[in-house]
């Protein structure tokens, strides 16, 4: 059977990253997802959908690493139903996306390192001074 999910959206938080016993790297990201539409009066309104997404391996690293809180992604992956049983005995189920890719979509985020390194990259050089190399 055929199950591939893409999807295109926004972080609602930081990644979570831990590692499995067996060394494995395991995030869960929290996915919004906007979808526009026109209301009966002609009036446009939004429907936002929450999904969570696990990714492992080296993709969940390189998302703990680069993306935070916003970040834009667009996510491959498969349709799952994750079951457990909460603390009250009740079984519970819910669908989740296991990504099978990942790209980042718009600008990186900077961090503050990065900010200065292209503030002095930009720094025009005083009379005088000679370039460095």
């Amino acid at each position: 059977m055929f199950n591939k999910v893409v999807l295109v959206g926004n972080l609602t938080k930081d990644i979570e990253l831990r590692y499995l016993p067996s060394g494995t790297a395991a995030a869960r990201l929290n996915l919004a997802n906007n979808r526009r539409y026109k209301k009966q009066d002609g009036t446009q309104a939004d429907e936002v959908c929450f999904i969570d997404v696990n990714l492992f391996n080296r993709t969940a690293e390189v998302a703990n690493q680069y993306l935070k809180k916003g970040s834009q992604v667009l996510i491959e992956g498969r349709l799952v139903l994750e079951s457990w049983t909460d603390n009250t005995g009740v079984k519970r189920t819910k669908h989740s996306i296991t990504a099978e890719s990942m790209q980042m979509l718009g600008q990186p985020q900077k961090t503050q390192e990065q900010d200065k390194e292209t503030q002095n990259a930009s720094t025009p050089l005083g009379e005088g001074e000679e370039i460095p190399f």
